[in-house]
C-alpha cells in the first residue's frame, strides 16, 4: 500500500502586516533618497586620516562574520535538500517533503535575485567613493549614474540577503509550531541585521542597501510560500510504491 502523511493547515495570513509592512518600508526607502541618511551613517565608520574604514582588513569581519558565515547559511540550505531526497527513502520525512522543498526554493530565490538587480541598477559600494577614498562619483538609487568602466555592484546588499534569506525557516515552521517560527524569524532578522552592519563597517554597503535586502527577502519568501505551502485545508500526500513486476 502507498505510504500517506497528512499536511497540516496553515494559519491565516494577514496581509495587511505580511505584505503591507514590506511595502510601507520600501515606500519610506524611496523618501529616505531625499536625505543624506546613507551618507552619514557610514562616515561614521570612516577614517578620513587613514583613508579606510574601520573594518576594511578586519578578520572577524571578512573571514569569520562573511565567508564562514555564509557557509553556513548554504549548509542549512544542503541539509534541507539531503532532507528533500531522503524523504523519498525515509518514511518519517514524508511529511516534512513539502517544507524541505520550500526551503530549497525559497533560500535560492531569495539569494540569486540580487546579482542581477546588482548589475541592471550599478549602485557604487561606499568604499568606491570619492569621499572615502575611491575614484567613483556618488548617486542615489534613483539618480542618474554617470558613464564609468567600473559599474557598481552594491545594490541591494548581497550579504545582508544571506541572512535575511533565513526569513525561509519562519515559513517552514508557520505551519507546525509558532514558538519555533517566532524562534526563526528572530533568528533570522537577528542575522541579517549582523551581517548588515558588518558589512557597513567595511565599507561594502549603506544601510539601505541592505534594508531593501531585507524587503526583497521578506516578499519573496512570503510569496514562496502561498505558492508551496499556504494550505487553509490539511492536504493529504502519497508515496507512490515502485510496481512490482
Amino acid at each position: 500500500m502507498p505510504s500517506t502523511a497528512l499536511q497540516p493547515t496553515s494559519p491565516r495570513i494577514n496581509f495587511k502586516l505580511y505584505l503591507g509592512l514590506p511595502i510601507m518600508v520600501a515606500i519610506s526607502l524611496l523618501l529616505l533618497e531625499l536625505t543624506d541618511i546613507d551618507m552619514v551613517l557610514e562616515r561614521l565608520f570612516y577614517d578620513p586620516i587613514d583613508h579606510t574604514f574601520a573594518g576594511k582588513h578586519s578578520y572577524w569581519l571578512e573571514t569569520v562574520l562573511h565567508d564562514r558565515a555564509k557557509q553556513f547559511v548554504i549548509a542549512i540550505g544542503v541539509f534541507a535538500a539531503v532532507g528533500y531526497f531522503a524523504s523519498y527513502m525515509v518514511k518519517r520525512l514524508l511529511t516534512y517533503r513539502r517544507e524541505f522543498a520550500f526551503v530549497v526554493v525559497a533560500m535560492t530565490l531569495s539569494t540569486s535575485y540580487t546579482a542581477p538587480i546588482k548589475t541592471l541598477t550599478g549602485v557604487q559600494c561606499p568604499w568606491d567613493l570619492t569621499e572615502f577614498g575611491g575614484q567613483q562619483v556618488y548617486t542615489k538609487l534613483l539618480q542618474h549614474r554617470p558613464p564609468t568602466d567600473d559599474p557598481g555592484r552594491c545594490w541591494p546588499g548581497g550579504h545582508a540577503a544571506t541572512g535575511f534569506t533565513l526569513f525561509t525557516l519562519f515559513f517552514a515552521f508557520r505551519n507546525r509550531s509558532r514558538r519555533w517560527a517566532r524562534r526563526s524569524l528572530v533568528f533570522a532578522f537577528a542575522l541579517g541585521t549582523v551581517f548588515s552592519i558588518g558589512r557597513m563597517i567595511q565599507g561594502a554597503h549603506f544601510l539601505s542597501h541592505n534594508i531593501w535586502a531585507a524587503t526583497f527577502c521578506w516578499l519573496i519568501c512570503l510569496g514562496t510560500y502561498y505558492v508551496m505551502l499556504y494550505r487553509p485545508k490539511a492536504v493529504e500526500i502519497t508515496e507512490p510504491q515502485p510496481a512490482i513486476a
